[in-house]
């Protein structure tokens, strides 16, 4: 079921919202070559904590995942697409490093992402993190009352498409709210004017994920959770967390 939320409860999510974008600064400023990835979680512990507000994603087991999820903070590096986990791998001059974080105030979530350059990384793969960036502003901007959810996934498709990179199957956004996942579901591949009406008070995590490597093919790692390309070609991912109202789309993951 779809639960349109009211001026009251975004503005809840828009103070949970400047918790993930604090914790995101933080982690991008800290990641660099040698730091651990357990590191990065540990300090995004300390960010929302200090903030008042509680991780979304620790604990978190959604029905297909083995175990709950370990860690404060997704931490995907280089053919990791998403849900990659905070382990002790060090950070290395070249990485690319997607950082996924959900906090929660008041029972409302906030949900955001990020790719960034560990040092300096090759010309393909500064150009394949700007391009998921602009798939996700490219989706935002048709985030607005009178158009369909097809309008958001057909943006994002046709930034992909123009630069040959992959969107990996059934992996997409989602409704956010009381819940860190809640309907509709939000695909990063259709067909304008189709799909679910899109209407003032629905909030929504829109989230590309870009694949160098093209095509749709994607494979979960052995440890249940980490999504990885199947040729393995560099990934990126952005996301933001964003209200439709009547003025048109606003993120509520912004500082």
């Amino acid at each position: 079921m779809v639960t349109l939320k009211s001026a009251a409860e975004i503005a809840v999510m828009r103070e949970a919202g400047r918790v993930v974008a604090r914790a995101l600064a933080a982690l991008t400023a800290a990641a660099r070559p040698g730091v651990r990835l357990i590191e990065l979680d540990e300090l995004a512990a300390t960010v929302i904590s200090e903030a008042g507000a509680k991780p979304s994603f620790l604990g978190y087991q959604p029905s297909w995942a083995p175990t709950p999820y370990p860690g404060v903070v997704c931490l995907s590096v280089n053919d990791q697409i998403v849900h990659g986990l905070p382990t002790r791998r060090a950070l290395v001059e070249g990485d690319l490093l997607s950082i996924d974080c959900g906090a929660h105030v008041d029972g409302y979530h906030g949900d955001a992402a990020v790719t960034v350059a560990i040092g300096s990384v090759d010309g393909a793969s500064a150009h394949l993190a700007a391009t998921t960036d602009a798939a996700l502003a490219a989706g935002i901007a048709q985030a607005r009352p009178g158009n369909r959810m097809g309008d958001i996934s057909r943006a994002i498709q046709q930034v992909a498409d123009a630069h040959d990179y992959g969107l990996p199957a059934g992996l997409g956004g989602h409704g956010i709210g009381t819940a860190m996942h809640e309907e509709p579901d939000v695909p990063n591949a259709g067909r304008p004017g189709r799909g679910r009406p899109l209407v003032e008070g629905l909030v929504i995590a829109i989230e590309p994920m870009l694949m160098a490597g093209g095509g749709r093919r994607c494979a979960t790692a052995d440890d249940g959770w980490t999504v990885v390309t199947v040729d393995g070609s560099r990934a990126a991912h952005a996301e933001h967390t964003v209200a439709i109202t009547a003025d048109g789309p606003v993120i509520l993951t912004l500082p």
